[in-house]
């Protein structure tokens, strides 16, 4: 599957592109994955977007880039999310090497930082991220802070 993938700052995004992204936000970690917690929890306006579409338009996937400060010492990756729907054709994948790729032209020799939930410690690892913590428990869920190094290819 094709996904045009576009970056927006917050102010760039209507009130629909926000409204697409809470519901898709809301419908994987809230509803599906039954977890109560505030999703609006004010790092978005500091976040650049990532909204991957596909050709008619759809968003099938999402994630959200923040600054160096904003939660960790450096830029952090965070809700990454494919709708479900659209899982099982490498879109997560596809997306998180787009992040990577912002990040790492944004803020070159940063270390990039994602808080993974457990079942997906493989995966991030498998982008380059290795575990750089003990594992917690966020909103229920098991994660785990796993950080990529800057210059990992």
């Amino acid at each position: 599957m094709t996904l045009l993938f576009r970056w927006h700052g917050f102010g760039e995004l209507s009130g629909k592109e926000v409204y697409e992204i809470l519901a898709l936000r809301a419908r994987v970690f809230v509803v599906e994955q039954r977890c109560a917690f505030l999703d609006a929890d004010g790092h978005d306006p500091s976040a650049l977007h990532l909204c991957g579409r596909t050709p008619a338009g759809e968003l099938a996937a999402y994630l959200r880039l923040l600054p160096p400060g904003e939660v960790y010492a450096g830029p952090a990756i965070g809700r990454v999310v494919t709708a479900p729907g659209m899982r099982g054709a490498g879109l997560g994948r596809m997306l998180m090497e787009e992040g990577i790729r912002r990040s790492a032209a944004a803020y070159p020799g940063a270390s990039l930082t994602v808080s993974a939930q457990m079942y997906l410690e493989n995966f991030y690892g498998s982008l380059g991220f290795l575990r750089s913590g003990s594992p917690f428990e966020e909103d229920g869920i098991p994660h785990i802070i796993m950080s990529r190094p800057a210059g990992v290819r």
